[in-house]
């Protein structure tokens, strides 16, 4: 006899290891799969330790079969997302599940049903938790392992999405960049060159000894500059200095750079190791000997030859002008050569809107090509 699916709430510490630990069965026999470090997963769905939870709260949930978890899913409010965007909007996220559709219904039906109780006609995802953390589920490059803070999935689950009547809301696109050559062209050269003749624009790498304020200008770069971007969300102050703290041990000053207009801030890049690269054979554990592998692959011999750029932006002023497009390039172009330099050679520029043509020609004018497609889906409740 076939046993029956069960919804379990996640109530416990245990239970949220269980959570966590989901993908492990699911992925054993994905290459291309990575295992995210257990202490960063349990930390971030820990509300005491994520200031995200300060302005939202979430349910968790497994779906089981007799003693086995054969999948799981979050359903998050986030009382940001209807102060912004004036709309009753809940998310899903963390969903991962067998290849069955009466699982994933179920997993599908409580996590609406428990946003519509509480008062959402609408819900999107996958947000894991939020859209400044991991977003969208991958429907489309399924070949290569994903980068630092971007998911994977199994190809099925985009089927399992539109059985339940899932609809697309979004696409968000990844693109690959490789550094075996010069990626500007001539004219983009002249138009840089031109553009910082007078001495105005100035690129300088973040400063170390003055990292939380240079980082902080950095991510205030970025809330003016996603403002008006679809279900945008800035940083808070406690987003912001956790933010801040957690990217110290990834940061590089020859890898994230500034650019000022007139001795003020107006444009940034980060570029970020590819985390998921160093940790691949690390199987989500740190002890007893991951942390030093950590550090050894990052800071003492970097081996790793592949870098992510999750942090880019021009503020709204110079968007669309030839100065913010000279900044733009400019900023790429300098990275570029420093991770070269480094060893690094090729990049994931990530992740983009489909509807962001501006920034999707910059990218493919210097020789980026779309490699992932990562779906955002939708249900009116």
């Amino acid at each position: 006899m076939t046993s029956a699916i069960t919804i379990k709430e996640v109530k416990n510490k245990q239970d949220l290891h269980h959570f966590v630990k989901v993908p492990w069965d699911l992925y054993k026999d994905d290459p291309n799969w990575v295992a995210p470090l257990i202490l960063e997963r349990m930390e971030t769905l820990n509300p005491s330790k994520n200031p995200y939870f300060e302005h939202a709260h979430a349910k968790f949930w497994l779906a089981c079969k007799g003693e086995q978890i054969i999948g799981r899913i979050s359903a998050q409010i986030d009382e940001l997302v209807e102060q912004r965007h004036h709309e009753k909007i809940g998310h899903f996220g963390f969903f991962e599940c067998i290849n069955d559709a009466q699982a994933a219904k179920a997993l599908l039906d409580t996590a609406s049903q428990w946003l519509k109780q509480n008062g959402r006609d609408k819900m999107i995802g996958p947000f894991s938790l939020s859209i400044n953390e991991e977003a969208g589920m991958l429907v489309d490059g399924f070949d290569t392992p994903p980068s630092l803070m971007m998911n994977h999935a199994l190809p099925y689950y985009q089927d399992l999405m539109t059985s339940y009547g899932m609809e697309k809301a979004k696409d968000l696109w990844a693109y690959y960049l490789r550094f075996d050559k010069d990626v500007l062209p001539p004219t983009i050269k002249k138009m840089i060159t031109r553009s910082m003749r007078d001495g105005k624009i100035r690129l300088r790498p973040i400063n170390m000894k003055n990292y939380e304020e240079d980082l902080k200008t950095i991510l205030d770069i970025f809330n003016d500059a996603w403002s008006e971007n679809w279900m945008a969300l800035p940083f808070t102050e406690a987003e912001l200095n956790k933010t801040v703290k957690d990217m110290k041990l990834l940061i590089r000053e020859d890898f994230a750079y500034i650019a000022e207009y007139d001795g003020v801030p107006m444009a940034m890049m980060v570029t970020l190791p590819n985390l998921n690269e160093i940790i691949a054979d690390m199987k989500g554990s740190l002890f007893p000997f991951g942390i030093l592998k950590l550090l050894w692959r990052l800071k003492i011999r970097p081996t790793y030859k592949t870098v992510r750029v999750p942090l880019m932006g021009v503020r709204k002023e110079f968007q669309n002008t030839a100065v913010g497009g000279a900044m733009a390039f400019a900023l790429i172009e300098e990275s570029r050569i420093h991770a070269t330099k480094a060893g690094c050679t090729h990049a994931e520029l990530s992740w983009v809107l489909e509807e962001n043509t501006r920034l999707s020609k910059m990218l493919e004018t210097i020789g980026c090509r779309r490699y992932k497609n990562y779906r955002m889906y939708a249900k009116t409740l």
